[in-house]
């Protein structure tokens, strides 16, 4: 069977994550979670205090220290390593696992103005498109299909409402026993869908030929069981 690229984007929060890498293991395609990279590299940022203190809370574009995260760019490496006892793979920055690091809420309020810096997207964007050079993979974020790889054979646009990710989103961190707050949370997701909509470089937008999902009354075996029939359906017609 040929294989093709699966590009999955939408706003952050609805569980495009897990349906992609349900997927992906279900087809044996390798999984890469863009948002991880993009959390990472503002994981870096935060670590090696490049984001002003006045204003760091907001995780406004004007409270990073743009000039020093761009010469620390060559300096910031990211992996990805299958963790055998999730069966998924973990992300590593520098050669140190992140995982769990990366999914915080400091982290999550940082995020999008970092991956919104063009520097920033082009490193990012260069790594995933080296990933996909052979296919045979599922890649979730915000530009897939329309700026790391339009050509990609399929395209899925899902969207939810802002309360039902934010839900989503307060489950999995009580989940793993980390504090939340449902209105921070919201907040934060309604945040991010403002920056990443509006930012100058690969604005979140569906692509043209993308299918659109909307999961928010789907639970997770359907959202998988509906992926893979647009698998089979793309596949079918190569």
């Amino acid at each position: 069977m040929t294989k093709i690229i699966i590009a999955i984007d939408g706003f952050s929060g609805w569980g495009k994550g897990t349906m992609a890498k349900g997927g992906a293991r279900e087809i044996g395609y390798i999984y890469v979670d863009t948002g991880a990279m993009y959390r990472a590299v503002t994981l870096y940022a935060l670590r090696n205090g490049m984001f002003n203190e006045e204003d760091s809370e907001k995780g406004s574009s004007s409270s990073i220290k743009a000039d020093e995260l761009e010469k620390a760019m060559p300096d910031i490496h990211i992996t990805f390593k299958l963790n055998p006892s999730t069966g998924r793979p973990d992300t590593y920055l520098n050669g140190d696992n992140v995982e769990n690091d990366i999914r915080g809420m400091e982290v999550s309020s940082h995020v999008s103005p970092v991956a919104a810096l063009p520097f920033v997207r082009k490193a990012m964007v260069a790594q995933q498109q080296a990933m996909g050079r052979e296919k045979g993979i599922v890649m979730d974020g915000r530009d897939i299909g329309t700026t790391v790889f339009p050509n990609a054979e399929l395209k899925i646009f899902v969207t939810a409402s802002a309360e039902v990710r934010a839900q989503r989103r307060y489950d999995e961190l009580k989940g793993k026993g980390q504090e939340a707050n449902f209105d921070d949370i919201l907040k934060n997701v309604q945040e991010r869908d403002y920056i990443d909509t509006h930012r100058e470089v690969s604005p979140l937008r569906k692509a043209a030929d993308a299918i659109e999902l909307d999961n928010s009354n789907m639970t997770i075996p359907e959202q998988k069981a509906w992926l893979l029939e647009q698998f089979h359906k793309a596949t079918s017609a190569k």
